[in-house]
């Protein structure tokens, strides 16, 4: 009976009439005869290879040549002869072989089209700038802010020989327990909207820099609803009215839409228990037909194998669904072979694959591929630009947000200080996930440490080096101790890196696992030292006790590479004046012990420890 009557409960919500309908704002030369002549004279096996998308680890140049493929990426930790410390002329060799061994039909060659998961900067190459997550973005409220990210972003990634990447993330996280929580820029779909949009427009340009030489193809992502998941599981079930999913988790992709987008990524997740990856309904009617979407549709990695009937290397489904490239990793060439043989028995139709093949080639229109521009023959190097640098910096200054503050912040830098926290000393742990390996740590084979970050302060030496140059004194302690007594204890921990899956947790309760730690703030509250608390963290957390423990507590979230930018506000100048003030304010509402979860600002009964919009200032005080 249960079962049958959760049935009925979910096809009351796939039944409902709700119109998406949507006129694309984005006016682009119309390049459908030049696309309609090559498509017209292509082969099947063509095609074909168009829409196949494999790993740079699991396909050479010469198969690139021998399938007549058309894109290629290269995964989180995925390098150039898989070796983390390719340099930049190793990527771009690496692209030009894959330029060079392109397809051409009658002459006109086909350039292949690149992708890498640059989220939150160039993050799989050494030596990029990397930028706060998204989460911290959010909080900066800046969307001027957002789009020169991604402008920088876009020629770093342009440097390395690449102009696609698979960002900007405009989930809308619903329930923080969800380990992708930091790459939404906030719970508030508006924001996601107008911060994700921003992004967009700073990768590609608008006007006539619109994908120009220094400008990339963006890709919002993930159609649909991977922020709404029950439970926050990572790929799960999105159970929700049609109306609900429009309004919260579609609203972002009407502005992307409108700004350009030509390429967006289909879900792991579900809505209704339907896997995104084969929903006609929401990838075709509604994303292609009301919503007037004209790109091409992307699969995520191996997210077409998880449609019931399917396997990685086997899935009409998703073709004839809409999705118009298979991101398939490794068993490419099978799910190649298949593919021709399911076009040839017509179970997909010819129509369907000419359709995915003519968004693909009029996409590499517009980025010039047919019109002389090469990505391998970039001639700038803009990997760790110091203007990009100073750009980071400047977004850590304005995402940090104070939750608390009594009366210490700002620090004097010429007093005493005592640094507690292993964290601060490992540099992985300001970057978080997708920094260089997927998970942001060593993983799977690739080792990570602090060499692998050039021209990167960890925390302990940024804080450390501002007080010594300015005149204080400094020791760093595990468990404490000191040899001086301090005028203030900075405690750095929190999260360590993680990415999808991984990240997931069932609750959200973060005292419960700092428990000595939490002696230890107690213990310097009794000795009436000042105490300051720099929290590390992908998302809300609770920490009451750490919060009543503290003097001062300030969510940092993964600040990356400029972590200086945190000094910039919390410590004043030598005259005691305000260098900079706070001005990040929370883009998700923080959670306490009496919180419901999942916890977002518009529910009905609503009990954060901190609303969403909350972060105070100097100007400010705690009631």
């Amino acid at each position: 009976m249960k079962k049958i009557l959760i049935l009925v409960f979910l096809n009351s919500y796939i039944v409902a009439d709700v119109d998406w309908s949507n006129t694309n704002e984005c006016k682009l030369p119309d390049y459908s005869a030049f696309v309609n002549k090559i498509v017209n004279e292509m082969t099947l096996e063509q095609k074909v290879g168009q829409i196949i998308m494999p790993e740079i680890n699991s396909i050479s140049p010469s198969q690139v040549k021998k399938f007549q493929l058309g894109t290629i990426l290269n995964g989180g930790g995925g390098f150039p002869n898989q070796n983390k410390n390719s340099n930049i002329q190793d990527w771009k060799d690496l692209s030009e072989s894959y330029y060079d061994a392109s397809p051409e039909i009658n002459g006109i060659k086909i350039p292949i089209l690149w992708g890498t998961d640059a989220v939150h900067g160039h993050n799989n190459v050494i030596g990029a700038t990397i930028f706060p997550h998204n989460i911290g973005l959010g909080s900066t409220r800046n969307p001027s802010l957002i789009k020169m990210i991604g402008s920088a972003v876009a020629k770093e990634v342009a440097s390395t020989g690449i102009i696609w990447t698979f960002a900007p993330t405009i989930a809308v996280p619903q329930n923080d327990t969800w380990g992708r929580t930091y790459e939404g820029y906030s719970e508030n779909y508006n924001l996601v909207s107008e911060l994700g949009t921003n992004f967009i427009l700073g990768l590609q340009g608008e006007g006539d820099s619109f994908l120009s030489k220094n400008k990339v193809l963006a890709t919002p992502k993930h159609f649909l609803g991977d922020g709404g998941t029950d439970q926050g599981i990572d790929q799960g079930n999105t159970i929700t009215s049609e109306s609900k999913l429009k309004e919260i988790h579609g609203t972002p992709y009407y502005d992307a839409i409108d700004s350009c987008a030509l390429s967006i990524m289909a879900s792991f997740n579900s809505w209704n228990g339907k896997k995104l990856h084969g929903d006609k309904y929401l990838l075709t009617e509604i994303l292609k037909n009301q919503m007037e979407f004209d790109g091409f549709i992307v699969g995520d990695w191996n997210g077409h194998g998880q449609i019931p009937g399917c396997e990685d290397a086997n899935c009409p489904q998703a073709l004839n669904a809409g999705v118009d490239i298979f991101m398939v990793p490794t068993e490419w060439e099978p799910l190649y072979w298949n593919t021709l043989d399911q076009v040839n028995k017509e179970i997909i139709p010819i129509e369907r694959l000419n359709d995915a093949v003519s968004r693909i080639l009029k996409v590499k229109k517009h980025l010039g591929l047919f019109d002389n521009r090469v990505p391998h023959n970039y001639k700038e190097n803009h990997i760790g630009n110091s203007d990009h640098r100073n750009l980071a910096r400047q977004a850590v200054r304005e995402s940090i947000v104070l939750l608390k503050n009594n009366d210490v912040l700002p620090m004097n830098p010429r007093k005493n200080f005592l640094i507690i926290g292993d964290q601060s000393k490992q540099i992985e742990n300001q970057m978080g996930g997708w920094t260089i390996t997927w998970q942001g740590k060593s993983w799977e084979g690739v080792s990570l440490s602090n060499e692998d970050f050039p021209n990167t302060k960890s925390i302990y030496e940024s804080l450390s080096q501002h007080i010594l140059n300015l005149g204080g004194n400094v020791e760093f302690s595990s468990d404490g101790s000191y040899s001086q007594k301090p005028d203030y204890v900075i405690f750095v921990y929190g999260e360590t890196p993680y990415a999808e899956g991984e990240g997931d947790i069932d609750e959200l309760n973060f005292s419960n696992t700092n428990e000595n730690l939490i002696k230890l703030l107690k213990e310097f509250s009794k000795k009436n030292i000042s105490t300051i608390s720099l929290f590390l963290t992908g998302r809300p957390l609770i920490t009451d006790k750490e919060i009543k423990y503290s003097d001062s507590f300030v969510s940092i979230w993964l600040p990356g590479t400029a972590v200086e930018g945190m000094n910039d506000v919390i410590f004043s100048n030598l005259d005691g004046s305000i260098n900079y003030d706070f001005k990040g304010k929370l883009s998700f509402s923080w959670p306490s012990t009496s919180s419901h979860n999942p916890l977002n600002f518009n529910d009905k009964n609503y009990s954060p420890k901190f609303e969403y919009g909350y972060g105070l200032t100097y100007k400010e005080t705690n009631e």
